[in-house]
């Protein structure tokens, strides 16, 4: 039998859902409820050799990732939102009117992308992010906002205002100043010290 038991190490931890921080368009980190994860999927192509049929992995499309906030009344969530979206190009039909070239502009993705900033999503431990202990970071590359709401009102309800976002990205990198060479490691083999 191993030595190396999960149940005889004090240290070992697993990573826990509220220990987390949001780096997202300057949001004030207490005005962030929850957000998702980074997540792909690979796409699978199939070749038929005789009554055989063989899988071979395609392209890898990472999935949106979605956010709530809470809509507090200074800083106002609500307008900060609506002003990204008129910083990326849109224009409101009464502003284009007798505007020769302002019919022209649109949304487009740097200025979208622009606006946002960084998006970082990093996971901490029980110590902090002051003892620099972040276990986890994911970077969202060329993030842009796919959908806002802004939630219901309700005479019946005392809850808060949240607002749900949907942001769609390029591409995610995990860790990305902890880069590790890790050929030949059996990937769920704890990390041994020396």
């Amino acid at each position: 039998m191993s030595g190396n038991t999960f149940w005889n190490d004090a240290k070992l931890e697993p990573k826990r859902k509220f220990r987390w921080m949001l780096y997202f368009a300057g949001a004030p980190q207490f005005i962030i409820k929850s957000v998702t994860k980074p997540s792909f999927q690979v796409q699978s192509t199939n070749h038929q050799f005789l009554q055989h049929t063989f899988h071979f992995p395609g392209r890898v499309t990472w999935q949106d990732v979605n956010l709530t906030l809470v809509d507090p009344v200074n800083p106002d969530a609500t307008q900060a939102l609506y002003n990204i979206l008129k910083n990326s190009g849109y224009i409101l039909p009464p502003d284009v009117i007798g505007q020769a070239d302002a019919g022209y502009k649109t949304i487009s993705k740097q200025k979208m992308v622009g606006s946002l900033g960084e998006f970082k999503i990093q996971q901490i431990n029980a110590e902090g992010k002051a003892s620099n202990q972040v276990i986890e970071t994911w970077i969202l590359n060329n993030p842009q906002i796919t959908s806002v709401n802004f939630d219901g009102l309700d005479y019946s309800s005392d809850e808060a205002l949240n607002i749900q976002i949907g942001v769609k990205y390029d591409w995610a990198v995990l860790n990305p100043d902890g880069d590790r060479d890790i050929s030949g490691w059996n990937l769920f083999t704890p990390e041994t010290t020396t």
